[in-house]
């Protein structure tokens, strides 16, 4: 593990890396509370296609998550996303990328081995492991949930079955070996995935402590209450704590 950048914001050290799996490149960064034990939960973060590590509301979910509930955050870039940018970037990059038979392989593998990586460090330890990601942070993040014991719970949305050939029956798969609590989020007007592909992917989903979240309104204009729920969802089942959820913050890099 090389890092590359350390920056403090307040009492957090946020740490930029870079990690090389057998020639193949895998860059993100790694949110650290200030005197936070071995041990403590550590949740990885998934971005959505045309965005990066930092993508929002990653980094607020990160400075929520480590500097008020004592957690590691760990966020990768997708594959042909932030410091793997493949041109001409964005969509463009992304399709073709989904398309290929073993993408969700290949980031499935470089999930599970920067979280091998993170868990090593003595100051991070080996504590309980949580999963939040929408959009491409499903469409990879199944797969990596069902894939890795280590994860206890997750939160998956933004996302249902459809995709090219390969990769429907591997999600379903996914979903049906997923068994850790999740909390499923939907936009019940997305314009990019239908109700009928959401549904199917929420059924699927082989976890008994499931809950489906859904609110109006396009692809990306997910409510801050959900996002504040999610936070909650996540510490409740990793620590046990109860968190208040009032939206008294606002989502910004």
């Amino acid at each position: 593990m090389s890092f590359v950048d350390e920056q403090r914001e307040g009492a957090l050290l946020k740490r930029e890396f870079d990690l090389d799996r057998d020639g193949r490149l895998v860059s993100g960064v790694l949110w650290q509370p200030d005197g936070v034990q071995p041990g403590a939960p550590l949740i990885c973060c998934g971005h959505g296609a045309s965005g990066d590590r930092h993508q929002a509301p990653i980094p607020w979910l990160a400075r929520r998550l480590a500097g008020e509930h004592g957690c590691f955050v760990l966020s990768i870039d997708g594959p042909v996303h932030g410091r793997r940018f493949v041109a001409p970037g964005g969509r463009e990059s992304f399709w073709p990328e989904w398309r290929r038979e073993g993408s969700v392989e290949d980031m499935v593998a470089d999930w599970r081995f920067a979280l091998d990586q993170v868990r090593s460090l003595p100051e991070v330890g080996t504590g309980p492991v949580g999963y939040w990601g929408l959009s491409m942070g499903t469409i990879f993040g199944a797969p990596f949930v069902a894939a890795e014991p280590r994860i206890e719970v997750a939160v998956l949305g933004l996302m249902g079955i459809t995709g090219p050939d390969h990769y429907r029956p591997r999600v379903t798969a996914a979903a049906k070996a997923i068994t850790c609590p999740v909390l499923f989020l939907w936009q019940l007007e997305d314009e990019l995935f239908s109700r009928e592909e959401y549904l199917a992917l929420f059924d699927a989903l082989g976890s008994a402590d499931k809950r489906l979240h859904a609110n109006p309104g396009l692809h990306p204009a997910v409510p801050i209450e959900e996002l504040h729920h999610s936070i909650a969802f996540l510490v409740s089942r990793l620590t046990g704590a109860t968190t208040d959820t009032s939206p008294t913050f606002t989502v910004s890099n």
